[in-house]
């Protein structure tokens, strides 16, 4: 019996350069980040964050600094989905 397995291309980006990239290399969901400001990394912002999101049709997966203390504003921007460790802690 031969199993057929299903996997999705995922991609990481932070800009514009990067979302074209992934296109190219036919990324069906993207992540996006950091939305939040985190320790070490820039912050893409919500303005940004959905400027970027309109940019490409991947769905889109917000991920970086997302906490219990942001997570109305994560709702604002309507993602396909997030990744949030410190959400979860």
């Amino acid at each position: 019996m031969k199993l057929k397995k299903r996997f999705k291309i995922l991609g990481s980006a932070h800009n514009l350069k990067e979302i074209k990239i992934k296109e190219l290399q036919n990324v069906e969901e993207i992540f996006l980040s950091p939305l939040f400001k985190e320790k070490t990394n820039k912050q893409l912002n919500i303005y940004k964050y959905l400027k970027l999101r309109k940019t490409t049709k991947m769905r889109d997966i917000s991920l970086g600094g997302i906490n219990s203390k942001n997570i109305k504003k994560l709702k604002m921007t309507r993602p396909f989905g997030f990744a949030g460790i410190s959400y979860f802690e």
